[in-house]
């Protein structure tokens, strides 16, 4: 999971060296933490949070197969 969310965000952003994921996973969940630089946070959000509900709603497609809950935070 924390490698799909880390080839999105490089994809995205123009600093894809500032791209930092980190993941933790317990029984049932796996929570994904998103962090970029300050001026890209914008790209990483989209208009209205559109771009970070589709991240979210590709790591939820992606979790289906080990039938975890899949929670993606962006961090400032």
């Amino acid at each position: 999971m924390k490698e799909l969310v880390e080839v999105i965000a490089k994809a995205l952003v123009d600093k894809p060296d500032e791209v930092f994921v980190n993941e933790t996973e317990t029984d049932k969940a796996i929570v994904v933490e998103l962090k970029v630089a300050e001026d890209d946070m914008g790209k990483v959000i989209g208009k209205n949070g559109r771009i970070a509900k589709c991240i979210r709603t590709l790591a939820k497609a992606s979790a289906v197969k080990d039938d975890k809950k899949v929670i993606v935070d962006i961090v400032d």
